[in-house]
């Protein structure tokens, strides 16, 4: 059993365009045509049972249709393998009652992208819908660490995840709320995961997932990426990033279509982990979170 717990699709009217401006924005490579169909493909040729799709709203008037999209998604294509959590944007004025509709929903959680929303990842706006999500025992997917798209811009860092945990109320809840930070806890910033860890583990239920983190990634043939600069963790710094945070708190994922899932799936398999510790990442902590 395999679970990517972190995909992206678009509808399939602007999947073209859409996957053409984010590839020119970042300088990289998709692996499927950004379509479900095309990620069920992907799945069927990797081995992956489960993709949980993650939309991002780039704009509040976004956040309902999406939402709406999403719970469509789950009636109809469940048993092809995808699931999608919902969408919020800190500046979508009836955040508390739409995070209400997206638990009745159905859905286990929502994506934050701070670069892409325009706000810090513990700017307040987002602090609300994270208590929130907390109240509700939805969990929160966070784009964590630099986004390769905007080089520089420092909105989600490790740093700026502790914070926010530790502004969070979320009490002694056991209802399914984490805080999941995507990108093995911070893109390109994997020092500040590593020396963080002891305080993050213990500031709440927090999580990282694997999603566009191993080796290096595929570039455009168009020189804008030096030699050595797609490099990102080895299988050494994956290991010591598990080893911080426990295997109960990883979660297989990709970032399809900006990975390849067959390539990370056999990466994280070929990584030095017991039976045990391989099961709660490749799907046992997913199922976890699906299951609440």
């Amino acid at each position: 059993m395999i679970i990517d717990f972190h995909t992206h699709t678009f509808p399939d009217k602007i999947a073209g365009r859409a996957l053409t401006k984010l590839s020119h924005n970042s300088h990289s490579k998709p692996f499927t045509d950004g379509t479900d169909t095309g990620l069920v493909r992907s799945m069927k040729e990797s081995g992956i049972d489960l993709s949980v799709i993650l939309p991002v709203a780039t704009d509040p008037a976004q956040v309902m249709g999406i939402n709406d999209s999403a719970a469509r998604r789950a009636e109809e294509r469940l048993a092809e393998g995808l699931v999608s959590f919902g969408a919020m944007h800190p500046d979508y004025e009836d955040w508390h009652g739409e995070l209400a509709r997206i638990r009745a929903n159905g859905m286990k959680g929502i994506k934050i992208h701070p670069v892409y929303q325009g706000a810090d990842l513990d700017d307040i706006r987002l602090l609300r819908i994270y208590d929130r999500c907390a109240e509700l025992g939805l969990s929160v997917v966070i784009h964590a660490g630099f986004d390769i798209g905007f080089p520089g811009v420092d909105r989600c860092s490790p740093e700026r995840s502790l914070h926010a945990l530790h502004e969070l109320r979320t009490g002694p809840r056991d209802n399914g709320f984490r805080f999941i930070l995507a990108h093995m806890g911070g893109w390109g910033q994997w020092d500040q995961v590593l020396r963080l860890a002891p305080e993050l583990t213990a500031a709440g239920p927090v999580m990282l997932d694997t999603a566009f983190s191993d080796r290096a990634f595929v570039p455009l043939p168009d020189g804008y990426w030096k030699e050595g600069e797609t490099a990102m963790l080895d299988a050494d710094g994956f290991m010591r990033i598990i080893e911080a945070y426990g295997a109960g708190r990883i979660l297989f994922a990709t970032d399809s279509p900006w990975s390849s899932q067959a390539d990370s799936a056999e990466f994280v398999r070929n990584l030095p982990l017991s039976a045990e510790e391989l099961g709660l990442i490749m799907h046992g902590n997913a199922e976890g979170i699906l299951a609440d």
